[in-house]
């Protein structure tokens, strides 16, 4: 008969008889026996849940993980797995899911615009999960619940107040700052002001202009899809879907199309060639260039103490904006999932309100005129 073992022992087990696979024992054998183990404890859990990724233990385990909770609270609990959690962290084995990737993913949550209390639920989602895994002998510890995020929410909410602030302010601008970062980087890597003018002609982020691809160019209608991009990841940088999690289409303007030009032809006709990389061709991240181009000296040097990466897509929007690009059209571009947040790249100035005023008044003049009722005073 079987004496009941606890989960510490079930898992020094695990470890034990995984050692033993690699030095030749069958596997299946080792199965039949971690298996054993497992009814001995009175757990569900099985031996493949060790390194399975969060998604599929999850789809496992969802009934005891929502387990004593208020059926009211399943909705906005399942909203933020599946629409969260399991986007940016389902690929990753339950033991992986630290307390940085736990930060990483609330901070992309924050950039894609996600309300407050929509992120509390998601991590109270999170965090019964990773409780749940506890219980289960996967990990031995729930990662500490993540803190700052609320201030980072808070700069994130006021920057978006008025994004436009935050652009650079013509082509010159973007040209001079480019070209001060190709000076300041090692051996003058002229990719870097590349990827600094590409980012701020289509309004992508950093991540996403390390993702382009040389078949994601259209040279005939000169049009870039942009379907991917560079993050963060355990053991380095991957390639992953982009934040509105669809591919978009960005028009390629004439002053950017040289540069697209001279990139593609670096790439010899390989329609899978990366479009923009290291000097050492690696993948490239928003860290990777600041650190490669001593960013915060160079910007502060120039007067733009402010300024981060992501502001180059503030200054392509608030450029596209103020060309007259019509805000759906803009929506699409920037790959909103809200249109609030394309809107505050509109802000009508002083002069053009004036323009509208006036033109109301003309507008009740001439109704006033037809109908033969000019008022003497307003």
């Amino acid at each position: 008969m079987l004496h009941p073992v606890s989960p510490a022992q079930t898992h020094a087990w695990a470890d034990f008889l995984g050692k033993a696979v690699r030095n030749g024992i069958d596997p299946a054998l080792v199965t039949q026996w971690l298996t054993i183990l497992a009814d001995a404890t009175g757990s569900p859990l099985l031996p493949s849940l060790a390194s399975m990724p969060l998604t599929e233990y999850v789809n496992r385990r969802l009934p005891a993980i929502l387990a004593g909770l208020e059926t009211t609270t399943h909705v906005p609990y399942l909203a933020g797995w599946h629409h969260r959690i399991e986007p940016d962290l389902g690929h990753l084995p339950v033991r992986l899911v630290t307390t940085g990737a736990i930060a990483g993913a609330i901070y992309s949550w924050i950039a894609e615009g996600c309300s407050r209390s929509t992120i509390k639920n998601t991590l109270a989602m999170l965090f019964r999960i990773l409780e749940q895994a506890v219980v289960d002998g996967l990990i031995e510890r729930a990662p500490a619940h993540v803190t700052g995020w609320q201030s980072a929410y808070q700069q994130a909410e006021d920057e978006l107040l008025d994004p436009r602030a935050l652009a650079l302010r013509d082509w010159d601008a973007l040209t001079e700052l480019a070209d001060a970062l190709i000076d300041a980087s090692y051996n003058h890597y002229r990719g870097w002001g590349d990827v600094i003018v590409h980012g701020a002609c289509t309004a992508t982020r950093i991540g996403e202009v390390s993702g382009v691809r040389a078949c994601d160019i259209d040279t005939r209608n000169w049009l870039l899809t942009c379907r991917r991009q560079t993050t963060p990841a355990p053991g380095g940088l991957v390639d992953k879907h982009t934040k509105g999690k669809i591919a978009r289409f960005i028009p390629i303007i004439e002053p950017l199309r040289p540069l697209i030009t001279r990139r593609l032809e670096a790439t010899h006709g390989n329609p899978d060639a990366r479009l923009y990389t290291g000097p050492r061709g690696g993948r490239i991240s928003t860290a990777v260039l600041r650190d490669a181009t001593h960013w915060n000296d160079v910007t502060q040097d120039l007067g733009y103490e402010h300024l981060r990466r992501h502001d180059l897509r503030h200054t392509g929007l608030t450029w596209m904006a103020d060309a007259g690009i019509l805000p759906h059209i803009l929506q699409e571009i920037a790959g909103h999932k809200e249109f609030s947040t394309t809107r505050r790249y509109f802000h009508p100035d002083i002069r053009e309100l004036t323009k509208a005023g006036e033109a109301f008044t003309r507008h009740l003049v001439e109704q006033l005129r037809i109908t033969g009722r000019i008022p003497h005073r307003w």
